[in-house]
């Protein structure tokens, strides 16, 4: 069944980041300054440079993780989450998508084939909360850009946005809600996969002409999608310290207390933050003011309502569902950011 509704993971990825020009961004960025702003010109490149050569050693990490899983077989494993009891469900439906290496693009066929073959909605609510704000790439590039006690954070939000939002749907069921999530005909999507995942795991992948050749085209692609978005993630953080007065992020969201820790939430929540651009621009952000528990809560609702998560859960799913993904998604974020910043004081 996996490799059925993972068959265009990369034609889904296609059509979702098509909509927008990076590389165009990533050259206009700098034109612009150039244009408007000469003499700061050469501080942002600099700036941007520096940051991006820091993360060089992440990057790479995380291309070798996630070929290698793709080239053994191993994201099969992510379909026996899916079997047993609901409970046990949800539970497993949370921990691997806080780990397994999916990004909100490549989950969108694999939750459509779940739902069409009728897995509980409270495990793959689970799963679909969890998914997007952390992978193995992420977090790489988190700790890169913000710490280890960050980027293990997330981790933990992840898995606790999960079980929060897997357990409530579980809950709301009960009482007599989403009798029919799936939209009336959503499922069907074009998928692309390594090919390996119907078959037996194998660890000793390179010993294998076909799984090395899947190996170095995974690494290929995600080494470009990697450059491509910390490049201009980078840059948008140069031009944040440039520009943008420190008093006024610390006015906003700086501070303790509930209310920058909302106000995070809440302003996370419908601003497009690709997972691998965020690290470097919350570091801006916290650099100019930020609290840690806004920039936590800003993070993880920046996560869960990005542009490839909202189109794949309203593509997919009825209006009541899709409500509730956004509800427990900003109030997971105002609890996570709410609990990292006790935590971290």
């Amino acid at each position: 069944m996996t490799a059925l509704v993972l068959r265009s993971v990369h034609g889904v990825r296609a059509k979702i980041h098509g909509v927008r020009s990076v590389w165009a961004l990533i050259l206009a960025i700098p034109l612009g300054v150039a244009l408007l702003d000469t003499p700061n010109l050469a501080d942002i490149l600099r700036t941007a440079a520096e940051a991006f050569a820091g993360t060089l050693p992440y990057i790479a990490g995380a291309v070798v993780l996630i070929a290698s899983l793709k080239a053994t077989g191993a994201t099969a494993l992510v379909s026996r989450a899916f079997a047993g009891r609901e409970t046990r469900m949800i539970v497993l439906a949370a921990l691997l998508g806080g780990l397994a290496p999916f990004c909100s693009c490549e989950v969108i066929p694999l939750i459509a084939g779940l739902l069409a073959v009728g897995v509980p909605l409270s495990a793959i609510m689970a799963f679909w909360l969890s998914s997007p704000l952390i992978d193995p790439s992420t977090l790489l590039i988190t700790a890169a850009a913000l710490g280890w006690d960050f980027a293990v954070g997330k981790a933990v939000a992840a898995v606790a946005l999960g079980l929060f939002g897997g357990f409530g749907v579980r809950f709301l069921v009960w009482r007599g809600a989403f009798a029919e999530p799936l939209r009336q005909g959503a499922g069907g999507c074009c998928s692309s996969a390594s090919g390996f995942e119907d078959s037996a795991t194998v660890w000793r992948f390179w010993r294998e002409p076909a799984r090395m050749a899947a190996f170095r085209a995974e690494a290929i692609a995600n080494a470009r999608f990697l450059v491509k978005w910390l490049a201009l993630a980078y840059l948008i953080e140069a031009l944040l310290v440039a520009y943008v007065p420190a008093d006024l992020i610390a006015g906003v969201v700086g501070g303790d207390g509930m209310a920058p820790i909302a106000l995070g939430a809440l302003v996370g929540a419908p601003a497009y933050i690709n997972g691998y651009a965020a690290p470097a621009l919350v570091a801006g952000l916290m650099e100019q003011g930020m609290g840690a528990g806004a920039a936590m809560s800003f993070m993880v609702a920046g996560s869960v309502s990005c542009i490839p998560a909202m189109v794949a859960v309203w593509s997919l799913v009825r209006r009541q569902v899709f409500a509730a993904y956004v509800c427990f998604g900003v109030a997971g974020a105002i609890l996570s950011g709410a609990l990292f910043a006790a935590l971290v004081s």
